[in-house]
């Protein structure tokens, strides 16, 4: 292995994460190592990590990479490999801007939640085709400290329960992981969303993402909020007919969710990248033992 690896670090509306550009996919990344990297005092520091992949040159990916040459393998904080990040993707697609592998305009781009469509806009921003949530039926309850709350269960290919509340303060620290119940609802875990009103659909929110604490940003919680605000406000575009947007403001920065009366979901919003340089391998190696 080469004594240095290649990264860069982007974030978009602050969901900030360690890009790691790895077209044949040589390195290997097991889940300490990517702890180590997204460590915010011994490592580089993120919520998250995009390794960079050819979607031919990965086993979970193949079946997809007629459709998308780019595989984002996506790991959380922890280590742990998550389903889909969608503010990872936008910034996914800026580094393939970046590096000369997308232009302005549509691309399409492999995940665990299976293909998306991007389109990088003249203006900057990236918007995502994040695929339709589904409403798995039954009662969900979230808390915090001595509060709890109702929520709303919706999969944007991964987990979220969506609960509304006063005040975003009365979801703590969030630190740790909301409890959640019933157990069997989530059991694999679940990024929780508090959150409240901030006028006419106009929501803000703050997240727990599972394996990472709070975030600054979740795209797919995002996503996953807009939905349960629309069945919430009778805005439902699959009974309106009508598509229906709503602004999403969270701690990193604003979001702009649509969907579609055929259940198709789009979210608009920034990407950036702040920086790049070199891991030391013999770092990484002794910072996994």
């Amino acid at each position: 292995m080469s004594t240095r690896i290649a990264f860069l670090k982007g974030h978009g509306t602050e969901n900030d994460f360690v890009i790691v550009p790895d077209p044949e996919n040589a390195i290997d990344l097991p889940p300490a190592a990517v702890a180590a990297l997204c460590d915010r005092r011994a490592g580089i520091g993120g919520d998250g990590l995009l390794h960079v992949v050819r979607s031919a040159a990965h086993p979970e990916a193949r079946g997809m990479a007629a459709e998308a040459e780019w595989f984002m393998d996506y790991r959380n904080a922890d280590g742990s490999i998550a389903e889909m990040c969608g503010n990872g993707v936008r910034v996914f697609a800026r580094y393939l801007q970046r590096s000369g592998h997308a232009g302005e305009g549509d691309l399409t781009v492999a995940t665990r939640g299976g293909v998306k469509t991007v389109h990088i806009a003249k203006n900057g921003d990236i918007t995502v085709g994040m695929g339709r949530a589904l409403l798995p039926e039954g009662d969900v309850t979230v808390g915090a400290g001595e509060r709890s709350w109702p929520a709303r269960n919706v999969n944007m290919g991964n987990p979220h329960a969506v609960a509304f509340v006063d005040d975003l303060a009365h979801a703590g620290d969030l630190l740790t992981p909301p409890p959640f119940s019933p157990a069997a609802a989530y059991p694999d875990g679940v990024n929780v969303e508090f959150v409240a009103d901030r006028g006419p659909r106009h929501v803000a929110m703050r997240v727990h993402e599972r394996g990472s604490g709070e975030t600054r940003s979740c795209g797919t919680g995002a996503c996953a909020v807009a939905v349960a605000a629309a069945r919430r406000d009778g805005a439902d575009p699959a009974v309106t007919g009508t598509p229906a947007t709503y602004t999403v403001d969270v701690l990193g920065g604003t979001l702009v969710i649509t969907e579609q009366p055929d259940g198709r979901i789009e979210m608009t919003g920034p990407a950036v990248i702040v920086a790049e340089g070199e891991i030391d391998a013999q770092w990484l190696e002794s910072a996994v033992r």
